[in-house]
């Protein structure tokens, strides 16, 4: 979905020159974001969804298909041909880093010492590194070192 179409598509942005704002009323709300964790872990059906978050089913509805007319996943007919399934899009999985920073900072301010939580590991079992933003020099950025410009067109 094109930045135009996203404009058009929702007149009533809480804040229509902000991204942060923008993203918030696409998928700020608690159940928006745990479906698409969800997603990234691999769950595809309504059923799994809602196992998985405990979510009432109007919500669920809601969400799903919210998510799917902003073009965050795609429903699609599952491989057994039997029902159908939601898929992460692109602009779903471009969330991943998202989702990652919501897990770490939960993992270190969410939880008490020695709680037991879980934990997002790669391919080789290994836990995820913290995710620390830089600039293009390599220059770590902070609240400190950063500020809003406004963009002109």
């Amino acid at each position: 979905m094109s930045r135009t179409t996203m404009r058009a598509a929702n007149p009533d942005w809480t804040d229509p020159d902000c991204p942060v704002a923008r993203t918030l009323d696409l998928v700020g709300d608690r159940w928006s974001l745990l479906v698409i964790r969800d997603a990234m872990d691999g769950a595809r059906s309504f059923t799994e969804f809602q196992r998985r978050t405990g979510i009432a089913r109007n919500i669920l509805t809601d969400r799903l298909r919210k998510l799917t007319a902003h073009g965050l996943l795609v429903q699609r007919t599952a491989p057994t041909g039997r029902r159908q399934e939601y898929v992460l899009t692109g602009a779903g999985r471009d969330l991943f880093p998202v989702i990652l920073t919501l897990r770490q900072w939960g993992e270190g301010h969410a939880f008490a010492p020695g709680e037991t939580h879980s934990t997002l590991v790669d391919h080789h079992g290994n836990p995820v590194p913290q995710i620390a933003p830089t600039s293009a020099d390599g220059t770590s950025l902070d609240i400190d070192t950063t500020h809003v410009q406004k963009t002109r067109q």
